[in-house]
């Protein structure tokens, strides 16, 4: 696991220097050179095949106002490390892709918020071309995670197939990345505002396997139960570490979702919040709002009418997301460790 690893973060960065990269930028309106930063503390982990857990930044400049939304990522990265783990939080700054953020990076995403570039697997290309900034959906993030072999990655709710899709078609390229991109995702399940039943039979098309956390129902996100039934129940850590080592030597190269429903204490009320989704929706309808721009709308707009409960209930959502994804990704490091060592064992 080490050696791949080294070979990959040798082809990916070989010692990046910031003021190189910016001698390059004046030098050529080119791409020039190297094609990702990763941190220190992430390189370090994933040489030693440690537990490396990936975050994205969209939840940062788009989830939730500033400074809340700053607060929420330094918890999120200080639960990811008190459990044993590595935070690497993604985004695109100034063009080039980065793997772990410092402290700094993260206050600039924060301040910055939506004057960010959402940015997806589709717009990854224009964001370093044209030397942006971007905060990374589910569907880039693991798409850098699994450039640099980080296994594991946490998210709030990921999208899905939005209602009315059939005339729409509007169908979020998470869906579509989890089924070329192998990379675990542990997440709420999908968001509320979305088609769910739809979502899981698009999944299923793409040959992903959807696995619920100590449940057998599929979770919505604000609440713990959708009336959807899952195929696959894990109910440890050391289950999932399996299915994900399964599926890597499978070489199946598609990812799994593991959803893991909200704590009872913060699940909102089911009702509630679907009359909040049907005056958003229509909301958004009457106003023409589409594409990337409907679902932070629809999240901000369900916030509102729910009087702030839909916020802290996504907030708690995604802490838990993070110490239920960090002890996968442990439980995963000690299982690829002591294959390894039984391998090298069994040679001499």
């Amino acid at each position: 696991m080490a050696s791949s690893a080294l070979a990959r973060i040798s082809n990916l960065q070989r010692h990046f220097d910031p003021t190189e990269a910016n001698n390059n930028k004046g030098a050529s309106d080119g791409f020039c050179g190297d094609l990702i930063k990763i941190s220190p503390e992430v390189s370090e982990a994933l040489l030693r095949g440690d537990a490396v857990v990936a975050l994205e930044s969209t939840i940062i400049s788009h989830g939730m106002p500033y400074p809340l939304n700053l607060e929420t990522a330094k918890e999120v990265e200080a639960i990811v490390r008190t459990n044993g783990a590595v935070p690497a939080t993604i985004a695109i700054l100034d063009g080039i892709p980065c793997v772990g953020l410092s402290m700094e990076e993260l206050e600039r995403l924060a301040i910055l918020g939506k004057r960010v570039q959402k940015t997806a697997r589709r717009d990854i290309a224009l964001v370093v071309a044209s030397r942006g900034n971007g905060a990374t959906t589910v569907s880039a993030s693991m798409f850098f995670a699994s450039m640099v072999g980080i296994p594991v990655f946490v998210t709030g709710g990921i999208g899905g197939v939005h209602r009315h899709g059939e005339h729409t078609m509007d169908i979020s390229s998470d869906l579509t990345e989890l089924g070329r991109t192998p990379v675990a995702v542990v997440s709420a399940g999908v968001k509320s505002i979305l088609d769910i039943p739809r979502t899981l039979e698009y999944l299923e098309t793409q040959g992903v396997c959807v696995a619920a956390y100590k449940t057998n129902e599929f979770p919505a996100f604000f609440t713990e139960t959708s009336g959807c039934k899952v195929p696959c129940r894990v109910d440890s850590p050391e289950d999932c570490a399996r299915l994900i080592d399964a599926n890597t030597k499978l070489k199946l190269n598609t990812g799994i979702l593991f959803a893991v429903p909200i704590p009872k204490e913060h699940s909102a009320s089911g009702s509630i919040i679907e009359s909040a989704i049907q005056k958003a929706l229509k909301e958004a309808r009457d106003k023409n709002i589409t594409g990337n721009a409907e679902t932070p709308f629809l999240l901000s707009k369900v916030n509102e009418l729910t009087g702030g409960a839909s916020l802290a209930a996504n907030m708690a959502l995604v802490k838990n997301n993070a110490l239920v994804g960090t002890r996968i990704a442990v439980a995963l490091a000690q299982l690829r460790k002591s294959c390894n060592k039984g391998n090298v064992e069994s040679v001499s």
